[in-house]
């Protein structure tokens, strides 16, 4: 190869996209050890000699003989080097940084384009006709979701998610070096759905788009009798309760969640199937059983079959396949949940930061215990996952290539070596955190909200408020030994203040111990946990606590008790108090079955009326003069509709 003739009386000029690759995409797109080797090579002045060629090619000669050229218009994989390295080389990396000493200052970000502007022929240019084949068969099928997120001062970077991963553009008008966190093989057809997606956004004026020519009709027109099925047996279980399930009533459910999961209607199947273990558990006489719980998977299966008809992507799922694997994960890990499901299995959930992304992932592993097998959660932080303790992955960076994403953004271990993953300590990578996933101003973060779909109809993904609270000072640090709940007053640099609760669990006996403990040291300078709404105020449930000393995972670490004050009384809100009251009234008619029931709802409509909720009592009389499911499911969707919208009322 012969090195491309320079622009005659020019010296090398910087080319925009090449200066647009900062190091953190450079390594997202190869890898950071290359940029590092790279990076220490000029710095010890044994870089390229760079030329500009009159097609805007950059080439450059090496110490060690490697001739290597980055075309325009492409990305890296479209580079060439003459050394005997597969695929993109130090050498390229080397160019790339080496062209940038070209210019004496790093320009500033440009915040004006969309990736809408791609057309077509650009993308078959680029990513290949066959990647281009399988976005057609994919948007052809209709009902593909997306999230669109332009570029802004918070996030210069323009990123879509799609269901089952996240695909940015760093470069400005640079489409080859569009990053996409699925797998190699899917890389070019997450992309063109990514464009896709921008092209929608900008002709509905949203961020919240849905790719594909499926009419509002279409679910009632394809979704052949699963739908109508799940609907049929939950009226079935309202009707006649829990008490009153069979095991083939059981199976039916299973079943059911089947059909819709190879239909990809990945949230009614969720529905479905907790359903199922709502029921299993109530024969079993388990703990996990909850009549308010069962009595919100009813009203939420309604609301979204509802809510298909607007909106079948986001009521219903996506159509994109049940697992997408991941080209490479770099994840910082957030904390664990340890969960008891059964008196004789335990499980963990790992939650993982995915910063390319801007979303937070969850792993799980579960364990079935024998005999008298320790299970309380610092027990388990010795057992051994992806080749590290629990405790370790609980507190670090993680890279990995073994990992599936799911639409609900869990993940799940693929096969493959155990080497394919590299496990770090965290370190200061809280810090480091996009936005909105790190939070400084939660009043501004919680601003976010205020668009978003009631809880019942929106995407049942898992993690979808955890957050890494920066913490400026922590208050009112107390316990309530009536709920076996701690409680304390954090605020954020701007001062806003949030909720910190936690309640005793018997899996995790020492959780509280170590969460007071470290709340007390007065060095907390991050929290991780899952942030939500309730009446009006945010309240965040930690994962895990940062100290100059480094992370603390209260689940996972062994504590001597604390004592604590004695938290005050705290005022009741009046409104949440007749909302909740009247939930819970309606999910104990569903434990016992409408059919089996003569109810008295005069109380809770009285109280209603007190508040001022007229036509919310109405809503219980008519359940009360007529106990069918089509009064329970009218009553019952107003009534979670009123206290979604309540608790994010400020």
């Amino acid at each position: 190869m012969s090195a491309p003739a320079p622009h005659p009386g020019l010296h090398p000029a910087p080319r925009p996209d090449l200066l647009a690759l900062t190091p953190d995409t450079l390594a997202a797109l190869t890898n950071r050890g290359l940029v590092k080797r790279a990076a220490r090579e000029l710095e010890s002045g044994t870089g390229p000699e760079v030329a500009l060629a009159e097609d805007g090619t950059v080439s450059g000669r090496h110490p060690d003989g490697s001739l290597s050229e980055l075309p325009p218009g492409l990305g890296l994989d479209a580079a060439t080097c003459t050394c005997a390295a597969p695929g993109v080389c130090r050498h390229l990396i080397a160019l790339v940084l080496a062209h940038q000493q070209q210019l004496p200052s790093t320009p500033s970000p440009e915040l004006t384009w969309s990736p809408a502007e791609f057309d077509d022929a650009q993308l078959e240019a680029v990513l290949g006709a066959p990647a281009l084949a399988a976005a057609r068969r994919t948007l052809a099928r209709g009902g593909q979701r997306a999230t669109v997120h332009p570029a802004g001062p918070d996030h210069p970077v323009p990123w879509v998610e799609l269901p089952a991963c996240t695909v940015r553009f760093p470069v400005p008008h640079g489409l080859g070096y569009a990053i996409s966190d699925a797998a190699t093989s899917l890389h070019g057809e997450t992309v063109a759905l990514a464009v896709w997606a921008f092209r929608a956004a900008d002709a509905s004026g949203t961020t919240q788009v849905t790719l594909g020519d499926a009419p509002p009709s279409a679910p009632a027109d394809h979704l052949d009798t699963a739908l109508d099925t799940a609907l049929g047996l939950a009226e079935e279980l309202l009707l006649d309760g829990p008490s009153r399930s069979t095991p083939v009533f059981t199976a039916q459910l299973e079943r059911t969640a089947a059909r819709l999961t190879a239909a990809s209607l990945h949230w009614p199947a969720a529905v479905v199937t907790a359903l199922q273990r709502q029921t299993e558990a109530h024969t079993a006489r388990d703990a996990r059983y909850s009549p308010t719980e069962l009595a919100r998977l009813l009203t939420e299966l309604h609301a979204r079959s509802r809510a298909a008809t607007l909106d079948p992507a986001g009521a219903l799922g996506t159509r994109e396949s049940a697992d997408t694997p991941l080209r490479l994960a770099r994840l910082v890990a957030l904390g664990c949940r340890v969960t008891a499901p059964a008196p004789q299995a335990r499980t963990a959930a790992l939650y993982f930061a995915h910063p390319d992304a801007g979303v937070v992932l969850v792993l799980r592993k579960h364990w079935q215990l024998t005999g008298d097998q320790p299970a309380t959660g610092p027990d388990l932080a010795t057992r051994r996952l992806l080749g590290s303790t629990l405790r370790t992955l609980a507190t670090a960076n993680l890279v990995s290539e073994q990992l599936s994403r799911r639409p609900n953004r869990t993940v799940t271990l693929g096969r493959g070596r155990v080497a394919a993953t590299t496990v770090t300590p965290l370190g200061n990578a809280w810090t480091a955190l996009p936005a909105p996933l790190l939070v400084d101003d939660l009043a501004a973060h919680l601003r976010r909200w205020d668009d978003r779909a009631p809880r019942l109809i929106r995407p049942r993904v898992e993690a979808e408020d955890a957050v890494v609270l920066t913490v400026s000072a922590v208050e009112s640090l107390g316990y309530d030994p009536a709920r076996q709940q701690l409680e304390a007053v954090l605020r954020d640099p701007a001062g806003t203040p949030v909720l910190l609760r936690a309640d005793h669990d018997p899996a995790c006996p020492t959780r509280l111990d170590s969460l007071a403990a470290t709340l007390a040291s007065g060095r907390v300078t991050h929290v991780s946990g899952l942030l939500h709404p309730h009446a009006g105020h945010p309240v965040l449930e930690p994962l895990a606590l940062l100290t100059p000393d480094g992370p603390t995972v209260p689940d996972l670490t062994p504590a001597s008790p604390v004592p604590l004050p004695p938290l005050p009384p705290r005022p009741t809100d009046p409104l949440t108090h007749a909302l909740e009251s009247a939930l819970t009234t309606l999910a104990d008619l569903a434990h016992t079955g409408l059919r089996h029931t003569r109810p008295d709802l005069t109380p809770t409509t009285t109280a209603l009326r007190r508040t001022g909720l007229h036509h919310t009592a109405a809503l219980l009389d008519a359940v009360a003069a007529s106990p069918t499911a089509a009064t329970w499911t009218e009553a019952a969707l107003h009534l979670h509709l009123a206290l979604d919208l309540h608790h994010r009322s400020t």
